[in-house]
């Protein structure tokens, strides 16, 4: 963990609630984003409990703004 600018320790991993209420999505949904591959997560202990690193998600999040800007160049290009 490392600190940030308050003096306070920021968490190092997310759970998936975490990740849930960030995206707005629903449990499935960041189950599958795990699943996937597409959201890297680590699996701690046995029972399916999973962590995602808090600069993973902030990595997804600027993928899918990547991905979302190519779509709209495109299609921009397709109008054209």
């Amino acid at each position: 963990m490392r600190p940030c600018h308050n003096d306070r320790m920021t968490a190092r991993f997310l759970t998936l609630e975490s990740v849930q209420e960030v995206l707005n999505i629903s449990s499935q949904q960041a189950y599958a984003l795990v699943r996937s591959g597409d959201l890297p997560a680590i699996q701690v202990g046995g029972r399916g409990v999973w962590r995602v690193e808090a600069t993973e998600l902030e990595n997804y999040i600027a993928r899918q703004y990547e991905a979302s800007r190519q779509r709209a160049s495109q299609a921009r290009a397709s109008d054209a």
